[in-house]
C-alpha cells in the first residue's frame, strides 16, 4: 500500500478542518479526492506531503510516516499545489533545472528535457515564467512535480486554468504516469474523476462521506435501480397504478407537456433488491391495464447525481467562528464545522 491515511483530524485552534479521515491508495492507482470548495481536500494533501502535521491520526507514504519520516516521504513525492510556487523572473528551463538541483536529481539535463516534453512546455523552454499564461504556468507546475520521477504524485487541482485541449492532454499524461505510480489528485470538477480516476473519495465538510469507483458510487449510492418508462395511457391512472406496485420506491413524471395521444414518461426508482424483476412486474401492470408500453430502459445515476445527493444534504450549520480558519502561513481556508 503506497498511501495510507488513518483517522486524520486537523484543527486550527478551536476550528475543525478534517475529522477522522481515512483512505488508502495502491501502486498504479489514480485516486481522486472529490468535494466542494472548502471540503478539506487541500488540507489532506498538505498533511500527506509533510507541509503540515495532523492534529491527530497518522499517514504513511511508501511505508514512511509523514511526520516521523518527513524527509523520506518528500523524496518519494512529487507535489503540485493549487497555487504553484513559481519564480516569475526565471525561464522555464532554468526553473526546472533549479528544482532538479534542489531535489538532487541525477542526469538533470535529461530529466529537465523529459519533464518539459511530458508537460508539453518544451517549446516554451526559454520563455520567462512571469510572461506565461495561467495554463502554461500550470503545466510548468506539473513539470516540476514529475522531474524527479517520483513514486507518488500529489496533484491539487491539476487542470485549473487550462483550455479544453490542454485539459485532455493533462488527463492523458496523468493516466500514463499512473500506470506505475500512485497518484492522488483533488478536484471539484466531476468529469475529472470519471475520466481519470480509478477510485474516488468524496469529502464534504472535513469528512469522508463515500469511497468507491466512479461506477460503483453511482450504483451503490443510488440505493436502487432506476428506469425510464414511456406509457400511452391516462397520466393520473398510470401514475397511481405504478406507485401502488410493490417494489416501486419513487415515481416522477417528466415535465414535458402532454401529448395529444396521452403519452407520458416517468422516472421510476426501485426499492433495494427489487432489481430487474420489478421491470417485468411493471410491464405486466401496464399491459394488463390495456395501456401501451412505448419504452422501458434501465438508467444509472451519474456521478454528478451522486455528488449532489451527498453534498447538498442539510448539514448542521457552523457557527461563524467555525466558518473559516487561518493557516500557519496566514492564508485563509474555508473549513468544516
Amino acid at each position: 500500500m503506497m498511501i495510507e491515511a488513518r483517522h486524520l483530524t486537523k484543527r486550527y485552534g478551536m476550528r475543525l478542518a478534517l475529522q477522522d479521515v481515512s483512505f488508502h491508495a495502491e501502486r498504479g492507482e489514480i485516486l481522486g479526492l472529490l468535494g466542494p470548495n472548502g471540503a478539506g481536500k487541500s488540507t489532506t494533501m498538505r498533511i500527506l506531503t509533510g507541509y503540515m502535521p495532523p492534529t491527530s491520526g497518522n499517514a504513511r507514504v511508501a511505508g514512511f510516516d509523514v511526520v516521523d519520516d518527513s524527509i523520506e516521504v518528500r523524496r518519494r513525492i512529487g507535489y503540485m499545489p493549487e497555487n504553484v510556487p513559481l519564480y516569475p523572473e526565471m525561464t522555464v528551463r532554468a526553473y526546472l533545472d533549479f528544482v532538479g538541483r534542489a531535489k538532487q536529481v541525477t542526469k538533470r539535463d535529461d530529466a529537465v528535457e523529459w519533464a518539459m516534453d511530458a508537460a508539453r512546455v518544451d517549446h516554451m523552454a526559454d520563455a520567462v515564467i512571469g510572461r506565461l499564461s495561467k495554463g502554461y504556468k500550470q503545466r510548468v507546475g506539473l513539470a516540476q512535480a514529475i522531474i524527479a520521477d517520483p513514486e507518488v504524485l500529489v496533484l491539487d487541482e491539476p487542470t485549473a486554468g487550462l483550455d479544453p485541449n490542454q485539459i485532455m492532454e493533462t488527463r492523458d499524461l496523468i493516466r500514463r504516469l499512473g500506470r506505475d505510480r500512485t497518484i492522488i489528485l483533488s478536484t471539484h470538477i466531476l468529469p475529472e474523476v470519471s475520466m481519470t480516476c480509478d477510485r474516488v473519495v468524496i469529502v464534504n465538510r472535513g469528512q469522508v462521506i463515500a469511497e468507491d469507483t466512479p461506477a460503483g458510487l453511482s450504483q451503490r449510492l443510488a440505493g436502487a435501480d432506476r428506469f425510464t418508462i414511456t406509457v400511452r395511457g391516462p397520466r393520473d391512472d398510470v401514475a397511481a397504478a405504478l406507485t401502488a406496485t410493490v417494489g416501486v420506491a419513487h415515481l416522477a413524471a417528466h415535465d414535458a407537456p402532454r401529448h395529444a395521444d396521452d403519452v407520458v414518461t416517468f422516472d421510476l426508482d426501485a426499492e433495494p433488491g427489487a432489481g430487474l424483476g420489478l421491470a417485468e412486474t411493471v410491464a405486466s401492470v401496464i399491459v394488463g391495464s390495456g395501456w401501451g408500453l412505448r419504452e422501458m430502459r434501465r438508467v444509472n445515476l451519474s456521478l454528478e447525481d451522486v455528488f449532489l445527493q451527498l453534498t447538498t444534504s442539510e448539514p448542521d450549520a457552523p457557527s461563524p467562528r467555525e466558518a473559516t480558519a487561518t493557516t500557519s502561513d496566514g492564508a485563509s481556508e474555508e473549513v468544516a464545522a
